[in-house]
């Protein structure tokens, strides 16, 4: 009796032992499916600090980016003022250039017609716009991205079908006298009226005496005359340039057209009535004016001994159509 209470507390035990082991193995089973590869879960991940705006700026042409700034480290973000005048600083040199740098900006060289009655190409106006870069730049100051630089390219306000007919009727004319016999002043004159002569001025172009004539220097052929310089007259290379620059003046003045430069010597000269006179000096002052008769017209130099003429004509087409003053 006593063997067989012993086997069945032995069977009991077992019986408890084996459903234990059991019951660990299913909870550890459980788990590895829940979690297969038994890792610990991370907590939330902490965010980066947003990268600071970058400006690209690109040339419309070669759509290269040429300029590449960072407008929180000019202080965009604590002075806009004083961000926004660094920009527009910028933005004047890129335009016209420093002492060491081109700008954007170039003046229209005007087109020309040869001795065969070819037109000779000149380069156009190129305009960049710094209002207009300024704006572009301030509003992408935030968020950054690309910036073209606002550039206008203005060609010659002229149809090529026309350049065969702007000599045929004179609007305008004017003559002025010098003495022959004084050489170096003679060749000056002469060598500047070539210069000018056949120049298409097409509407709303902008002719520049120094631009289209050149450096007046013994390089080029000009020689030695009397000049006035802080009113007196001294020996210069290219005296008497200013004959021709005044002779011009005197001729487009009887046609509407814009003065954009226009100085006086300091001392009267003879070839024209006081105050009617155009000095200038190449890298110096200018005399420019903008056509703006509304029909293209052409300058045409006469030089002849002891006098030069200088007509502006345009097509007969055109002529009832020229503003006049």
């Amino acid at each position: 009796m006593g063997k067989w209470r012993w086997a069945i507390s032995l069977l009991i035990v077992s019986s408890l032992v084996g459903v234990g082991g059991c019951s660990e193995k299913t909870t550890q089973k459980a788990t590895q499916q829940t979690n297969p590869n038994n890792t610990v879960k991370d907590g939330p991940k902490k965010q980066e600090p947003p990268k600071p705006a970058v400006i690209n700026i690109v040339d419309p042409t070669t759509k290269a980016v040429i300029k590449t700034f960072t407008p929180a480290e000019m202080g965009y973000t604590t002075d806009q003022d004083s961000y926004k005048k660094q920009i527009e600083e910028w933005a004047k040199e890129m335009a016209r250039g420093t002492e060491t740098t081109p700008g954007y900006d170039k003046r229209i060289k005007l087109d020309k017609i040869d001795a065969n009655g070819q037109i000779i190409k000149g380069t156009p106006q190129v305009i960049l716009d710094e209002a207009i870069l300024v704006d572009k730049v301030m509003q992408a100051s935030s968020a950054g991205g690309d910036v073209e630089l606002p550039i206008t390219v203005h060609e010659s306000g002229y149809k090529p079908e026309d350049a065969a007919h702007l000599g045929e009727v004179v609007i305008a004319s004017y003559t002025t006298y010098f003495g022959s016999g004084v050489v170096g002043r003679s060749k000056n004159i002469e060598l500047s009226a070539q210069a000018i002569d056949n120049v298409i001025v097409g509407v709303n172009d902008i002719f520049s005496f120094n631009d289209t004539v050149g450096p007046s220097d013994a390089e080029h052929g000009y020689q030695k005359a009397k000049e006035i310089v802080d009113k007196k007259l001294v020996d210069g290379i290219g005296g008497g340039i200013c004959q021709t620059s005044s002779t011009l003046f005197n001729s487009v003045d009887k046609l509407k057209v814009h003065y954009v430069e226009w100085n006086h010597h300091s001392l009267s000269v003879g070839y024209v009535p006081k105050g009617r006179d155009a000095t200038v000096s190449y890298g110096g002052k200018d005399f420019r004016f903008q056509n703006t008769t509304g029909v293209p017209i052409m300058i045409n130099t006469i030089y002849q001994r002891g006098k030069i003429t200088i007509e502006i004509r345009t097509a007969a087409t055109y002529q009832s159509l020229v503003a006049r003053r």
